[in-house]
């Protein structure tokens, strides 16, 4: 087995609310991502999934543990990781172009490249001709496809996403979805993909991690055997995808069903 691109040890989040002993949000989890994997995070909400993400981000403090990419512990952010919030976290001031540009800014890129990454990524989001729109020009899923070629264009070496469809409309979704997995077979960007969504976990990912309730452990991993390319119709239509399917909402289910009798609820 390579070494993993993205290696989550023993990791630990506490939350200080002041006054006692604080909110213990995360509990030793541990979870690896291979080079070129698409690996989902499944579980109920309020789980810790998004603070996971955003430790591995180095947006968010480690309590406990250690978060690695190609074994070296991170040290806060870096480009060597892209994230995509569930928020479209567009400049509204900045086109299309400009923000997708804005990623480039450090770079040591002349002027004529940055001008061609930005316009082979518009075009990998199926944006090219908006490129001069601003963000209150676009629908929500063109946004979300403005904040994906954005985080893509300095080609960094992990892409975390955390719930980037989850403000979409069902029709929208899918199609988002499909055009993740587009720009993913073409690019195989190693990804950590944060979802309470059973069956987009499964359209997308190589493996899903399943969480607990809070705090959140990694209760099961499940290994998603289906076939690449994968297409919604094709793909939710199998008898794989259901058997699959089936796990993952009994997995979580237990979870829903557990937490509702800590808290007494019938």
């Amino acid at each position: 087995m390579s070494l993993p691109k993205l290696h989550i040890q023993n990791v630990s989040k506490r939350f200080d609310l002041g006054g006692g002993e604080g909110l213990l949000a995360v509990q030793d989890v541990s979870l690896t991502v291979q080079p070129n994997e698409f690996v989902s995070l499944l579980g109920p909400s309020g789980c810790g999934k998004s603070t996971i993400l955003m430790m591995a981000a180095g947006l968010e403090e480690i309590s406990e543990g250690h978060i690695r990419v190609d074994g070296q512990d991170i040290e806060g952010p870096g480009l060597d990781r892209g994230v995509v919030f569930q928020s479209y976290t567009l400049f509204p001031w900045l086109t299309v172009a400009g923000n997708v540009r804005f990623a480039l800014k450090k770079s040591h890129l002349s002027a004529a490249e940055q001008d061609d990454l930005v316009r082979r990524h518009l075009e990998l989001v199926g944006l090219a001709d908006f490129a001069a729109a601003y963000p209150n020009q676009l629908s929500g899923g063109m946004r979300q496809r403005v904040a994906i070629a954005r985080a893509l264009v300095y080609r960094p070496q992990i892409l975390l996403m955390d719930e980037p469809f989850g403000a979409l409309d069902a029709q929208t979704r899918m199609l988002m979805q499909e055009l993740l997995l587009e720009v993913w077979q073409k690019d195989r960007t190693t990804v950590l993909f944060v979802t309470h969504d059973v069956d987009e976990a499964i359209l997308l990912s190589d493996r899903i991690y399943v969480m607990t309730a809070r705090p959140g452990r990694i209760k099961a991993e499940i290994t998603v055997d289906l076939p690449r390319p994968r297409h919604w119709l094709e793909t939710e239509g199998s008898l794989r995808f259901a058997e699959l399917r089936r796990e993952a909402l009994r997995l979580l289910h237990e979870e829903v069903r557990q937490e509702g009798r800590s808290k007494n609820i019938r």
